[in-house]
C-alpha cells in the first residue's frame, strides 16, 4: 500500500473587494482542519486567491495585471506556504501568473512537504473569448487575460507517487489525461471556477454542468487507471453563481468523495496509489494495446473536417 491521506479543499465564493490576505486566512484555516485530519496533501481551487476575474471586461492594463501575482511565494501567501511546511503537508493552488519577462498564465503549482515548489503547470485549454460579447449573459474571458501553458503536461515523482496537474477546462480534454497517463500518472490535481449557467446556453443549468464536470472527471480517471481530485471555488462571486461539485475520483472512476455545499469546505479521502496498479496492467496497458500507428490526426489535426 502507497497511501495519500488527501484534502480536496473547495471554496466558496471570493468577492471582488476582497484582498488576498482574507481569503489566505480562509486556505489557512482548511489547512489547518486537515492536519487535524491527518492529511498529507491538500489541493485548493484555480485562481484561489482572488475573485473569478475574466468574467470582467477590462481595457486597462493595470486593472488587469492586479489579478496576477509576480512572484509566489509573495507577501500575501507567505503564511500558507510556512504553516504547510510546518505541518509537513504538501501543497497544490492555483493562481495568476505574470512572468518577470511579462506573459500571463493560468497557473497551479504543487509544492513538496517543506513547502518547496516542486511543480508548475500553466492552463492549455482556455476557453471563453477574448472580446466583448454581448450575445453571452456574462463573459469569459480567459482568451483575453491568458496566454496558452508552455510547460505542456509534466508529472512528478512526489509522497510516494507520480502526480500531475491540470486546470478547469482542461479536465474536459481527454489528451490532458492521457499525456499524464504515459507517463505513469497515478494522480491527478485539477482546481476549477465554473460558472452554473452557460453563458451561451442558458437553459444548460447547474444540474447539467454538474453531470459534464462528474463525466469528464471520472472517464479521466478510468481511462488511465488515477485517482483524480477536481477542486472548485463555488457560491455567489459578484451576482454571478459557480458550481460546487468538488470529487475525488478512484481509478475505476468511482466518485469517492463529494462536496454538499457551494462554500468552503473539506473533503478528505485516504488514496492508496496501488490501486492503480490493476488497470495499468490489464485493460489500460498502454504497452500492450495501444496503436499508436493508427491516432497520427490526434497531433496532426486541430479543427474537425468531415470526409468528402
Amino acid at each position: 500500500m502507497r497511501m495519500i491521506t488527501l484534502a480536496a479543499a473547495q471554496m466558496g465564493p471570493i468577492q471582488r473587494a476582497e484582498e488576498r490576505e482574507i481569503v489566505v486566512r480562509r486556505m489557512l484555516a482548511l489547512m489547518d482542519e486537515a492536519k487535524g485530519k491527518g492529511c498529507d496533501l491538500i489541493v485548493y481551487p484555480e485562481l484561489a486567491l482572488t475573485t473569478f476575474f475574466p468574467r470582467w471586461y477590462m481595457t486597462d492594463p493595470t486593472e488587469v495585471d492586479r489579478w496576477f501575482e509576480r512572484e509566489m511565494p509573495n507577501d500575501a501567501v507567505r503564511p500558507l506556504f510556512e504553516r504547510a511546511a510546518s505541518y509537513r503537508m504538501a501543497m497544490s493552488f492555483g493562481y495568476a501568473e505574470l512572468t518577470p519577462d511579462g506573459h500571463h498564465y493560468n497557473t497551479a503549482i504543487l509544492t513538496d512537504r517543506s513547502g518547496k515548489i516542486i511543480g508548475k503547470y500553466r492552463k492549455i485549454h482556455l476557453p471563453g473569448h477574448s472580446e466583448f460579447d454581448p450575445e453571452r449573459t456574462h463573459q469569459h474571458l480567459e482568451k483575453r487575460y491568458f496566454e496558452p501553458g508552455d510547460l505542456g503536461f509534466p508529472v512528478w515523482r512526489e509522497l510516494g507517487g507520480i502526480i500531475g496537474m491540470a486546470v478547469c477546462n482542461d479536465r474536459r480534454w481527454p489528451e490532458t489525461y492521457r499525456v499524464m497517463g504515459l507517463q505513469g500518472v497515478e494522480m491527478v490535481l485539477i482546481g476549477y471556477n465554473t460558472p452554473s449557467v452557460n453563458a451561451q446556453k442558458g437553459a444548460e443549468g447547474p444540474e447539467k454542468r454538474l453531470f459534464h464536470n462528474r463525466l469528464s472527471v471520472q472517464a479521466g480517471a478510468y481511462q488511465n487507471a488515477c485517482w483524480v481530485v477536481a477542486v472548485a471555488k463555488a457560491g455567489n462571486e459578484d451576482g454571478f453563481p459557480m458550481i460546487g461539485g468538488s470529487m475525488i475520483v478512484n481509478p475505476d472512476g468511482e466518485i469517492v468523495a463529494e462536496a454538499k455545499t457551494e462554500h468552503d469546505e473539506l473533503l478528505i479521502h485516504a488514496c492508496d496509489l496501488d490501486d492503480t496498479l490493476f488497470g495499468k496492467q490489464t485493460i489500460f496497458d498502454f504497452a500492450r494495446h495501444r496503436r499508436i500507428e493508427h491516432y497520427g490526426l490526434i497531433t496532426s489535426r486541430t479543427g474537425a473536417i468531415p470526409p468528402p
